[in-house]
Formats: C-alpha cells, sequence, structure tokens
C-alpha cells in the first residue's frame, strides 16, 4: 500500500472513522492490533507492526485537524504492551502544526481528555 494511492487514501478514511466513533464513546485508548483488526474487517490489509499504520495514523491526525487547533485522533492507538501511543505519536504531537508541549503523559492524558470532549460535542 502506497501512500497517495486510492487504497491508502481508503485505507486512512477507514481510520478516521473508526477513531472518530473510538472518541466519541469515551476516547478509549485502542491496541494496534486491534486497530489493524477492524481496517482487516473492511477489507484493508494493514498488519499492526511494520506496515503503513504509523503513516495513516499521522495523516489521520492531520486530515481531523490540518493546522493543529483539534485533538490528535492518532492519541487513540497505543501499544499492547505498554499501553502508551508509540514514539511516534509523542514526535508527531510536539512538530507543527500540533506544537504540543509537556512531559509525555501529561501531553497524553490532556490529549485523551480533549477527543473526549471534542467528539461529545459534536
Amino acid at each position: 500500500m502506497q501512500k497517495g494511492t486510492p487504497e491508502y487514501d481508503d485505507a486512512r478514511n477507514a481510520v478516521v472513522e473508526i477513531l472518530r466513533d473510538q472518541a466519541r464513546h469515551g476516547a478509549k485508548p485502542l491496541r494496534y492490533g486491534d486497530l489493524s483488526r477492524r481496517l482487516a474487517e473492511l477489507g484493508h490489509d494493514v498488519p499492526a507492526y511494520g506496515g503503513p499504520l504509523p503513516y495513516l495514523l499521522e495523516d489521520a491526525s492531520l486530515e481531523e485537524s490540518p493546522d493543529g487547533s483539534h485533538p490528535m485522533l492518532s492519541a487513540l492507538v497505543v501499544l499492547q504492551d505498554t499501553g502508551w501511543p508509540s514514539g511516534g505519536f509523542f514526535k508527531l504531537a510536539r512538530r507543527a502544526p500540533f506544537n504540543r508541549s509537556g512531559e509525555d503523559e501529561t501531553l497524553w492524558i490532556t490529549e485523551l481528555n480533549s477527543l473526549a470532549k471534542h467528539y461529545a460535542e459534536t
């Protein structure tokens, strides 16, 4: 699956919808493996690790908030072993357009709370 192809765009759209739904239900974190399984159920072959999923998550966050003013959907996706987002989430959060600051834990919890609030209002 290559970025910029219809297949990639369809998978990104599916990621956005899955994560929006997750956010609407209290912004409970979702493991990479569970996201991969949900995508497979929708016909998208996206492995939990070693594939395009990190790019899809970045693009989902950027699509939802191109100017960085809204919460990051990718905050919902966590590693099974730690229950925390990957390092890629924190790198994305700290760069433009998001420019989030603070300790990792505070940043992540703030983002989850913002997602829950934002999607409760929509």
